[in-house]
């Protein structure tokens, strides 16, 4: 019997050690769980966010655009620009995008394009010079010149024009009767009767303004 007892107490014992050098870190592994718990309970649902339209690469002015040059991006609802556009596909970019920058109608060839510099006429124009207007880009200011290829002279039509899109693909027309590059501006009102007679009778070329 004595030695059972002891046997008892030395397995009582070993049991003891066992659990008071396994107390430490049981305790930590049940503290780091709970904190964890708390922390899921604190963080609540994830913010919601929206889909918007962006540049899925550099696009440059005058592109059409496709489906392969754009892509929804999540975003955080008061992060969205004014007039992103759902669907651009098929739209004609007026200035640059970056990738990533959202899509909006003032960067497309279109009415808000005209609606978002009010105090000008915006028209389409003609120039018989392709290679000059390839130097034009949205943004640039101008000085719109007729001249008359018969009589001589030249005159200013339109001083300092707004150009708000160069929308590229407007050179020789399949029957090659009319070349060129139209670009769309925005010019004074009171121009808009000069500019259109400079466009089918005369010859238009510019300068930038200073």
């Amino acid at each position: 019997m004595t030695l059972l007892r002891s046997r008892a107490q030395q397995v009582r014992r070993a049991v003891r050690r066992t659990v008071l050098a396994r107390r430490r870190p049981l305790a930590a592994l049940l503290t780091a769980g709970a904190v964890a718990a708390g922390l899921h309970v604190a963080a609540g649902p994830p913010p919601p966010t929206v889909a918007v339209t962006t540049a899925a690469r550099d696009l440059p002015a005058g592109t059409v655009l496709g489906a392969d040059d754009v892509r929804e991006v999540d975003v955080s609802p008061d992060t969205v620009p004014a007039g992103v556009v759902d669907d651009a596909t098929g739209r004609t970019l007026a200035a640059p995008l970056r990738s990533g920058e959202p899509v909006t109608d003032v960067r497309l060839v279109g009415a808000a394009l005209a609606s978002a510099h009010p105090d000008l006429a915006a028209m389409p124009v003609r120039l018989p010079d392709s290679g000059s207007a390839g130097l034009l880009e949205a943004g640039d200011r101008i000085d719109l010149v007729a001249t008359d290829p018969q009589a001589g002279g030249s005159r200013v039509v339109a001083y300092d024009a707004l150009v708000l899109a160069v929308p590229g693909g407007s050179g020789e027309a399949e029957t090659g009767s009319v070349t060129g590059a139209v670009v769309l501006l925005g010019v004074d009102p009171s121009a808009v009767p000069a500019v259109s007679e400079g466009a089918a009778r005369l010859f238009l070329s510019f300068a930038f303004s200073r």
